[in-house]
């Protein structure tokens, strides 16, 4: 993909982005997890970072990132956008709209508000994340979900040594 900047430090500088059909499979056998907010673990619970946090489990390894303190509020007004931050410190940062399956997508809920949902694009207009009162699900990219894409990223492929887990 065009635009790609590797920001990962514990990558080599010519990282490449992940399998996207392994992100998509990881994405998809997640579906049905029940919601639990702040959890991540397959067939149990999670809400849509701990989505996230699985499938890089899966594809990627070990987690390399201590999860900071988050709060469910989507109106939540902040001066800085600590979920970008974190995902562009281990992952791969594209331009939105390049975004296409395998991608991570995060997403500005309401105007003026920090980004504070997770999706993994899993096709040409359908996404992968977990909902409140409906877990893992898989959707359509509805104008409403994309015109809420604020931050898009790639899962990069493990670095040499990283050993993936299942979870």
């Amino acid at each position: 993909m065009r635009g790609a900047a590797v920001v990962a430090p514990y990558a080599a500088s010519d990282a490449r982005p992940a399998d996207a059909r392994s992100v998509i499979a990881a994405a998809r056998g997640w579906l049905g997890t029940p919601y639990h907010d702040q959890a991540s673990v397959k067939g149990v619970g999670c809400d849509c970072l701990g989505l996230a946090r699985g499938i890089w489990r899966e594809v990627v390894g070990s987690e390399t990132l201590p999860v900071p303190p988050y709060s469910r509020d989507w109106g939540e007004i902040g001066s800085r956008e600590v979920l970008a931050e974190n995902a562009g410190r281990v992952m791969i940062r594209i331009d939105p709209a390049e975004a296409g399956p395998g991608a991570v997508v995060l997403f500005r809920m309401r105007a003026g508000a920090i980004v504070k949902h997770v999706g993994i694009l899993t096709g040409e207009g359908t996404f992968v994340h977990s909902y409140e009162r409906l877990g893992v699900i898989e959707e359509p990219l509805t104008i409403a979900w994309r015109r809420r894409i604020a931050f898009a990223f790639l899962f990069p492929r493990p670095a040499p040594g990283l050993h993936k887990k299942k979870t």
